[in-house]
């Protein structure tokens, strides 16, 4: 089979396609013939590590957490621990490469079935290999407030106004579409006329930019009542306007560092409003929370949400396998959009 594999941590040539014998799945694993892999952030930040030229915990790497394709073997004990999946089902995948060397940039990979979601009937593969990290972050972004809830469904989020920071981003993406499907007022914030067309397009009720407007007074404008959870990218440089329109009780749930590593609040109305910080990560949260997540991001596919491609909110920039490094290089440039990369 055809994989793409590195050795050493450092820059997108560090990538390399290479063939590989297919995989047979160990207990406990499915293997998936991967038909499309998805890139996030996290996957060429574990590439290029601390600094180049690193060791790996592996001889080799291949790289992305995600991916979506049908089921072509399936363990005994995987059998057992999961008797409704069968050869041949549509599925997509998640945290595939999280600590093991075997992501979804090859045709084949094994995987824990745990990790693996039968896509309800009419699902593309592209939706799937978009889903995984950023739709589990944002399902967990959205169920952490004190007050709950920590499911997701219609009505779930009625009366509450949910702050998606950056909704133009694929966590965003995910966030504004189930927090909307689950009944929420959905306020997000964008730095240009285009990225306000996609957060309009994914399902914001409100769009606000916050390079052209004063974004407290203007979120305050259309959320009077103030905003209940905040799915937070940037909480070093959002941390003043996030305490501006927090409600009493408020949670800014917390999934990345862009724009620096320190937070500073004003501590009296923090604790006088009874705010919450809370972090979140996908690879520290354990598995009960990634199961709920993966229960409810199912659901919201049966009722059409979480959609992909420019009409969604979330264009598509697709490469070949042999572009992996091309793939990689997008993301983290910031292209705006979901990355795909087309292994089949």
């Amino acid at each position: 089979m055809k994989s793409i594999v590195y050795r050493t941590t450092g820059d997108p040539s560090v990538l390399e396609l290479v063939e590989r014998p297919v995989p047979q799945p160990g207990p406990g694993e499915v293997r998936v013939n991967i038909a499309v892999s998805g890139v996030n952030p996290t996957d060429w930040k574990s590439r290029r590590g601390a600094r180049p030229g690193d060791d790996l915990p592996f001889a080799e790497v291949t790289p992305n957490q995600d991916g979506a394709g049908t089921v072509d073997a399936i363990s005994p004990e995987a059998a057992e621990l999961n008797p409704q999946l069968e050869v041949g089902d549509r599925v997509w995948i998640f945290l595939s490469q999280h600590q093991r060397p075997s992501g979804t940039a090859q045709e084949y990979v094994t995987v824990p079935v745990e990790h693996v979601v039968r896509l309800p009937d009419g699902i593309s593969f592209d939706v799937g290999a978009a889903l995984g990290v950023p739709a589990m972050t944002a399902h967990r972004a959205l169920t952490v407030a004190e007050n709950g809830p920590t499911r997701l469904h219609p009505g779930g989020l009625a009366g509450r106004t949910v702050l998606v920071a950056g909704g133009a981003g694929a966590v965003g993406h995910a966030a504004i579409q189930l927090a909307r499907w689950a009944g929420a007022t959905v306020v997000t914030t964008i730095s240009s006329d285009a990225k306000a067309a996609l957060a309009t397009a994914a399902g914001a009720h409100h769009v606000v930019n916050y390079r052209t407007s004063d974004a407290a007074s203007e979120i305050q404008r259309v959320a009077p009542g103030g905003i209940d959870v905040v799915a937070e990218v940037a909480p070093g440089p959002n941390a003043a306007l996030d305490l501006a329109v927090l409600n009493n009780h408020g949670t800014i749930a917390v999934y990345a560092n862009d724009g620096g590593d320190s937070v500073t609040f004003d501590v009296r109305p923090f604790f006088a409003r009874n705010l919450r910080f809370q972090g979140l990560l996908l690879y520290t949260v354990g598995e009960d929370a990634l199961q709920v997540a993966a229960e409810d991001i199912t659901a919201a596919l049966v009722d059409g949400v979480l959609g992909v491609g420019e009409e969604h909110g979330l264009p598509l920039l697709r490469f070949p396998l042999e572009e992996t490094a091309a793939a990689h290089d997008a993301v983290e440039s910031g292209a705006v959009g979901k990355v795909l990369i087309d292994v089949a």
